[in-house]
């Protein structure tokens, strides 16, 4: 076990409260008489001694809060995110006990390199009134945030629908590889890869889904010159809109090229 002294100064009165101690020999009454006595002269003291220094410790703390608020409220806009939480791990590079309450709000200075406030920010922060008052605080930020899950086992190749993805919490400093923060920029996408259930959506899984797959019946729509006609076909290959695949026209059996326009529906020209 860790122990620390601690003194506390007022005026000519210094009062240390000692860590109790283990004695080897006999329990010695004046050892605990000494302790009562430091506790009964801590109690005299003007409590406004100890509450500066919680004040002070306090200010560093709301102002470190208010920053770091307003910075990720104004990412979580530009981000779109939904339902942000966040927790911040603050640490003071030196102690806040000896110093007293700003009568003022304090000013507050980022002296990091990387100003997102995903990264960890190094903050100054200073006392105007009061000269010597300067502490610097490193503050790390855990953003938690609602993202596009996988609700169920999602195929390869399948197209994502509704009932497939839900919205759960995820830690954004772990998720390099990105998310969605809406099921509607999710669903109607397809799958490049097998997602399995409770697994986070992330960009680089989704394609734009398949219109018209190997083997299926598609119709086949032409024009030209103002004519125009439609015919009845097979896809020889899978096919995304903007695609061009190649398609069999089971009318005459040629095998031509032709764009995938939507679902099941591809155009050629006459040739």
């Amino acid at each position: 076990m860790i122990y620390q002294d601690f003194l506390v100064t007022h005026g000519d009165l210094r009062v240390a409260l000692l860590p109790h101690r283990r004695s080897r020999g006999r329990k010695s009454g004046k050892a605990f008489s000494a302790c009562a006595l430091a506790l009964f002269l801590f109690a005299l003291l003007p409590s406004a001694v100890v509450r500066a220094e919680v004040e002070a410790a306090g200010q560093i703390d709301q102002a470190i809060a208010a920053h770091m608020q307003q910075q990720l409220a104004a990412e979580a806009k530009r981000q779109a995110w939904q339902g942000m939480r966040h927790s911040l791990g603050i640490t003071l590079l030196s102690s806040a006990e000896q110093l007293p309450a700003c009568s003022q709000a304090l000013e507050l200075t980022v002296a990091s390199d990387d100003p997102s406030p995903l990264a960890r920010q190094r903050l100054q922060l200073r006392c105007a009134d009061t000269p010597g008052w300067t502490r610097v605080a490193l503050v790390q930020a855990s953003v938690f945030v609602s993202a596009v899950h996988a609700a169920r086992v999602i195929e390869r190749g399948q197209t994502i629908a509704a009932e497939q993805v839900l919205l759960q919490e995820v830690n954004v400093g772990r998720s390099s590889r990105g998310f969605y923060s809406s099921l509607d920029e999710v669903v109607g996408q397809g799958a490049k890869r097998r997602i399995r259930a409770g697994a986070l959506i992330a960009p680089s899984l989704l394609s734009a889904p398949l219109l018209v797959r190997r083997g299926q019946q598609v119709t086949i729509v032409a024009s030209q010159d103002g004519i125009s006609a439609s015919a009845t076909g097979e896809a020889l290959g899978n096919g995304r809109e903007g695609e061009v695949i190649r398609v069999r026209n089971l009318g005459s059996q040629k095998v031509i090229e032709a764009q995938v326009v939507e679902e099941g529906v591809v155009t050629s020209t006459f040739r």
